[in-house]
């Protein structure tokens, strides 16, 4: 305690009070009495009336002054005097100063000046002047008193204000004090050299304890309960290989430094409110290299009232090294416990009531709410997430192992854990443990499995519905060829202003349409003829821009962005189109009735980016990314995975075919690329189509139009060509056209007929037309066996199927090629592109 004797406070605001007032009223009656008793008799009556009218008006004032509050005699002036003791006698400097000068200093503030009168005081910023990160802090506190603002600071000092040897420390406080006057400021400062003192002993302690941990012969590391190693000792970094600056900043974690699942297993251990558990358990640590350390784990948790986990510390002891190798049973134990915990196979025991007796690490990985917050104790804990069902039969499997049943069936069971459901297969054997009857139950998680063999039916049911839409497509094909023939032989009879001349042209609509429905079936079942050229999607896209503008509607909005240089693909001008209006329509109708926007975005993904679309069908390699994103209602977890599905809609009747996603599906993977979906509902859906990037050779560049038979004026020609087809309608209508035109035609219904009649004009034929598809000997095998005999006539292949469907089988060489439908028109142009010029050979 500082000795208040030497000095006391110093205030220089000091004015008269009451007593004062008491004094100066006594001096005024005497000055009276003096007048009345020294003045001559003729005066002193009248002096003495004039006094008491003075003193009679001053009293009157004075009441008046005391009524309106001018003058008080009230509890304040008793309270500012307990203020002002307290502030006197307060054991921290306190200081008043205004405009630079001291108007008030307690006695503490006056003994750290060492001060005994009021001139030996200082102002703050003399008092602590010394080093410049004292003057600096000084100057902080002189700021904000200029400021009005309040600010604390903590100064070193050595030697101390005391003086003496050491080092002093002092915290100033400075704020405005308004009340006080204009440009007022109070300044606080204590002596806290003890507090610091005791502070620097108890770090000390500390730091000699920390020190003594790190270098203690056994590991220590604790972790919180979201796996996090916050502290790990020399000692146990050493033996693992971690640099200690790494750890506790998110460099170490318990899945990184144990092996195996032995993470899982010490997130695991269970324990009642309140209840602090320490377990013994032997496992394998994992080193920065990889290498295994095998140690036993003396593992203590503390369990909250709610039950829930806190931090854990735990203690690690090598086996491998500091201890002497164990003999017998107890070394045996030792190594079954690190294979029973390193083992990938789930293993728990359960005693006859149903307790889990205990798990190993694999099998707290699979199910740790089995094992948390003290289930585990609880009879039938296992079941906790199974499904009524699975569980009734895992029950069942259990008591019959506990009866004695060797027969007993593995069991399939599903449940929530983690991100999502997943599945495993319960394999439950009989076990007793000191004569109590128990089961051993073996897991192997089968989620991948399950999700494996999902994938697969999908794909089988999918590839069925494809091979079924291919082969109707194909016959639909071959009749709306017939039904487009001849209804443009009707149309070339007929004058435009014949009553029937409409109805003919409706028919043929209607079965362009139907030809429409049968190319989404075969870009479905990815069996219709694609033109790939090369292209840059950009282009492609800003090219389409107004058409989809309309076809979003006015309510809408839609917005194109592009990544900058492209790569170019190779696809189908005319499809990729078909694709890209096709996903523009769904987002159109998914849109609210107020409106939405529709945003599609290009850019280039590369080999390395592809891992973060989390998509596990995504080959790693560079492709081109179109992503179509819409803000609508969105598309619901369970509808999502069948959207891809052929006839699948959610649309009214009558509103959807159910084929739109299918063909989009269908074009995009035959194009070499995947697709993929994302919804949230209520927020919009994002579709995103990957093509795989094309790198052109020097000579080929992107084509602004496909190649193929340009359209001639003239429609007449002449040659000999062989049309083969074994439908009668489609070949009636081929023949009569070409006929009609100035060809000559032969005709034959199967590919033996074909061969039959090239050798009776002893091949003289300019140009084969001919089916793919046929009994007995097809278009492909006919090809062949042409080219064997010598037959150098070119070939047009005609197919509802696409040409990549059976070009493979067919040997080297050039040959043309005609979808199904085919109008007359189309057929005139493709035969007249491939029959060879006048005078280059042939039958003409």
């Amino acid at each position: 305690m500082t000795d208040r004797t030497a000095s006391s406070a110093y205030d220089r605001s000091e004015r008269p009070g009451s007593a004062s007032l008491v004094l100066m009223l006594a001096l005024v009656i005497f000055a009276v009495l003096g007048v009345y008793f020294l003045a001559p008799a003729a005066i002193a009556p009248r002096f003495v009336m004039f006094a008491l009218a003075l003193f009679g008006v001053a009293g009157v004032f004075f009441l008046f002054t005391l009524a309106v509050g001018l003058v008080q005699f009230s509890p304040r002036a008793a309270r500012n005097d307990v203020t002002r003791l307290i502030a006197d006698s307060a054991a921290e400097g306190l200081v008043v100063t205004q405009d630079t000068q001291i108007v008030y200093a307690n006695a503490a503030y006056m003994d750290l000046c060492g001060a005994r009168d009021p001139a030996g005081l200082q102002v703050v910023e003399r008092l602590f002047s010394g080093p410049p990160e004292v003057s600096e802090a000084v100057y902080r506190l002189a700021q904000a008193a200029r400021a009005g603002t309040a600010h604390v600071e903590e100064l070193r000092l050595s030697p101390p204000l005391t003086g003496g040897p050491g080092v002093g420390w002092y915290r100033i406080m400075v704020r405005s004090l308004p009340q006080a006057g204009p440009r007022a400021v109070l300044w606080r400062v204590a002596d806290v050299t003890g507090e610091r003192q005791r502070q620097e002993g108890v770090f000390q302690e500390l730091q000699h304890a920390i020190d003594f941990l790190d270098h203690a012969p056994a590991g220590f590391f604790s972790a919180s309960p979201d796996g996090a190693v916050s502290y790990m000792n020399k000692t146990l970094a050493n033996w693992l290989g971690y640099d200690l600056t790494q750890v506790g900043s998110g460099g170490a974690t318990l899945a990184s430094i144990v092996a195996n699942n032995g993470a899982a297993l010490l997130a695991a251990v269970s324990g009642a409110p309140g209840e602090v558990r320490t377990d013994q358990i032997d496992l394998d640590l994992r080193c920065r290299d990889g290498r295994p350390l095998p140690v036993r784990l003396l593992h203590r948790v503390a369990f909250g009232q709610d039950g829930a986990a806190g931090a854990s510390r735990t203690l690690a002891l090598n086996r491998a090294a500091g201890e002497k190798p164990e003999e017998g049973l107890r070394a045996a134990e030792v190594r079954f416990a690190r294979f029973f915990n390193s083992t990938p196979m789930a293993i728990v025991t359960l005693d006859g009531e149903g307790r889990v007796r205990d798990s190993n690490a694999a099998f707290a990985k699979l199910l740790p709410k089995a094992l948390k917050s003290g289930q585990a104790r609880e009879p039938w804990s296992l079941l906790a997430g199974l499904g009524e069902r699975d569980a009734e039969a895992l029950r069942k499997a259990v008591q019959d192992a506990i009866d004695g049943k060797s027969d007993v069936k593995p069991v399939n069971v599903s449940f929530e854990e983690g991100a999502g459901p997943r599945s495993a297969r319960f394999f439950v054997s009989p076990a007793e443990d000191g004569g109590q009857k128990g089961v051993t139950i073996y897991a192997l998680d089968t989620t991948e499995q399950r999700k494996l063999q999902e994938e697969f039916a999908q794909s089988q049911k999918m590839n069925a519905v494809g091979q079924l839409a291919g082969g109707i497509a194909h016959d639909f094909n071959n009749m709306l060829t017939a039904i487009i023939g001849y209804s443009d032989f009707l149309l070339s009879s007929h004058r435009p202003t014949d009553p029937s001349f409409k109805d003919i042209r409706q028919i043929k609509a209607t079965a362009e349409r139907a030809a429409g429905l049968t190319r989404q079936l075969l870009a479905f079942s990815r069996r219709q003829t694609l033109r790939p050229q090369v292209l840059q999607l950009g282009d492609a896209l800003s090219e389409l821009q107004m058409l989809l503008r309309r076809v979003v509607g006015e309510r809408n909005e839609i917005e194109l962005r592009h990544g900058r240089d492209l790569w170019y693909v190779k696809a189908d001008l005319t499809q990729f189109e078909q694709v890209i209006i096709n996903l523009v329509v769904n987002a159109r109708d998914a849109m609210p009735e107020s409106g939405g926007r529709v945003q599609i975005r290009t850019r280039n993904v590369t080999t390395g980016d592809c891992a973060s679309f989390s998509e596990p069908h995504l080959p790693a390699a560079d492709y081109v990314l179109v992503e179509v994103e819409d803000t609508g209602a969105g598309i619901p977890p369970d509808v999502i995975e069948k959207i891809f599905e052929p006839f699948f809609t959610t649309k009214e009747v009558g509103k959807g075919t159910g084929l739109g996603l299918s063909t989009v599906f269908g074009i995009v993977k035959q194009s070499g690329g995947f697709i993929f979906a994302a919804s949230e509902v209520g927020k919009g859906t994002v579709f995103r189509i990957f093509l795989p990037r094309y790198i052109p050779e020097e000579k080929e560049a992107p084509q602004k139009e496909a190649e193929g038979a340009k359209p001639q004026g003239d429609y007449t020609g002449q040659g000999v060509i062989l049309l083969v087809e074994d439908e009668d309608a489609v070949r009636s209508i081929g023949a009569r056209s070409l006929k009609t035109r100035g060809f000559t035609v032969l005709e034959a219904t199967t590919g033996l007929e074909a061969l039959e009649v090239v050798e009776e004009v002893d091949g003289k034929i300019d140009l084969i037309v001919s089916d793919v598809v046929m009994p007995e000997m097809d278009g492909p095998a006919m090809y062949a066996e042409l080219r064997k005999r010598g037959v150098k006539a070119k070939v047009i292949f005609v197919s509802g199927y696409a040409e990549e469907a059976f070009a493979k089988n067919l040997p080297e060489g050039e040959f043309g090629f005609l979808p199904k439908p085919f109008s007359i028109k189309q057929l005139v142009e493709t035969v007249k592109a491939h029959l060879p010029p006048p005078g280059a050979g042939g039958a003409s």
